[in-house]
């Protein structure tokens, strides 16, 4: 089953061809990082009219590059949720546009489901369950993937995600955005135990994290140093603001493989690139006994790959969309409006 993936939840249009939910035939992307660095951040509205510019061009480019025809298609998916509503309008108008005009059905994807789907595409072995740690520019959340389309959230943020985070300390220091890529770089070279940073501490859920109180303590040590003329460590804030993240996420994960018993661990979204936490939660895993997943870097950030993938298991289910699918820019993952 060859399905037409597309994504368009944030500033990167993407469009992809995947074969039987395990296979890329091609991922077009056309990033817009270059174009919002300028802002040190993204602009919703200039991100939906650069979806529209790229769309388009990037469907026939996946056809072209494959040498597949529109009637090779069997199936159209797209992103319905969550996102920048106007980017995932985008998509969702292109879709549904593309499943009519074929006679194709159409598939709605939740975004982080295809993010956590982005493992079946490098790990042809893996299947549910499995735990996945899912931390990304706007979520961060432990789930128990217990089949392809049925999950539980264990636990998630109760204010600012992880990659929210590293981006605003990030743009905070000057760095480029997206800042959580810098702040990755600048981290490997300082010392992670130079500045007290705090940690969020376990409530009534003990999945459940939080990353406010680092984010200000971060700034505020930043702008401090700034108004008294204090020389700043930059590297070393960026490794003690790092490790100060990673140490709120690992034990939370080693809890959830202990009280599950699952013994594989997955980990998606933008900021499972990153080395420090990529490091950490294999050593922490590892010594479990459970077997870690991480996807490489290029289907760790945003891409239509992943959409393709979960679609695939999406229809299995029956889960099928008509032309009145509309986007959100809020949905859990378990489907339910929030």
């Amino acid at each position: 089953m060859i399905i037409l993936a597309v994504e368009s939840s944030c500033d990167e249009t993407a469009v992809a061809l995947v074969r039987d939910g395990r296979e890329v035939l091609t991922d077009k992307i056309a990033s817009q990082v270059e174009l919002h660095r300028i802002y040190g951040g993204v602009v919703p509205e200039i991100a939906s009219r650069m979806h529209i510019e790229a769309i388009y061009a990037l469907a026939d480019q996946a056809l072209e590059e494959t040498g597949l025809d529109r009637q090779d298609i069997d199936a159209v998916a797209v992103t319905y949720a969550p996102g920048l509503i106007g980017a995932v309008l985008v998509g969702v108008n292109f879709a549904k546009a593309a499943a009519l005009s074929m006679g194709k059905p159409l598939i709605p994807v939740h975004h982080i489901r295809g993010h956590i789907a982005a493992n079946y595409l490098a790990f042809s072995e893996l299947e549910p369950p499995f735990l996945c740690l899912v931390v990304s520019g706007g979520h961060t959340m432990i789930v128990d993937v217990e089949d392809y389309t049925r999950m539980q959230i264990l636990g998630t943020t109760l204010d600012d995600a992880a990659g929210e985070c590293f981006d605003k300390v990030g743009r905070v220091l000057g760095m480029p955005y997206p800042g959580g890529a810098a702040v990755d770089k600048a981290a490997q070279r300082g010392d992670d135990r130079k500045y007290a940073l705090p940690r969020s501490k376990p409530g009534a859920n003990p999945y459940d994290m939080s990353f406010s109180g680092l984010k200000t303590a971060a700034l505020n040590l930043i702008h401090h140093a700034d108004q008294v003329g204090e020389a700043l460590d930059v590297d070393s804030l960026c490794a003690s603001f790092t490790a100060a993240v990673s140490d709120t996420l690992v034990p939370r994960v080693v809890r959830a493989l202990e009280q599950t018993g699952r013994r594989r661990l997955a980990i998606a979204g933008g900021v499972a690139a990153n080395s420090r936490i990529r490091a950490d939660m294999l050593a922490a895993a590892e010594a479990l006994g459970a077997q870690v997943y991480m996807p490489p870097l290029k289907l760790c950030g945003d891409n239509a790959a992943m959409i393709g993938a979960q679609a695939y298991y999406e229809y299995q289910a029956g889960n099928l969309a008509d032309m009145s699918l509309n986007a959100y820019a809020t949905r859990s993952i378990l489907g339910e409006t929030l």
